[in-house]
């Protein structure tokens, strides 16, 4: 199985930049972001367990600091879990989905 989609390589900087103020090199308040995978409330997931994915496919969006990011499925597949909840805040390098290629 692949272990999950993670957050992109570039993401983990961007949201240690956006996430926190700096006073001098420690943070002083961080403000963890929010897995979103609806596009909209009420409307349905972009994806469910179950679904076939295709390489590329937006599965969820993270919102982190008012700035929407789709994550993308790194490999085509089955969604064999969800690791996250709708609203449910993530950690950088935190699974999102479990795909089985």
């Amino acid at each position: 199985l692949q272990a999950g989609l993670l957050f992109p390589q570039g993401m983990h900087l961007n949201l240690a930049c956006c996430c926190a103020k700096l006073h001098g090199s420690k943070p002083v308040h961080a403000v963890l972001p929010v897995s979103c995978r609806a596009a909209a409330p009420g409307e349905p997931p972009f994806v469910k367990e179950g679904d076939r994915v295709k390489k590329g496919q937006t599965v969820c969006i993270i919102e982190a600091m008012k700035l929407m990011n789709e994550i993308e499925a790194e490999v085509a597949g089955t969604v064999v879990k969800a690791c996250v909840e709708n609203g449910q805040s993530v950690a950088p390098g935190q699974p999102l989905f479990i795909i089985k290629p």
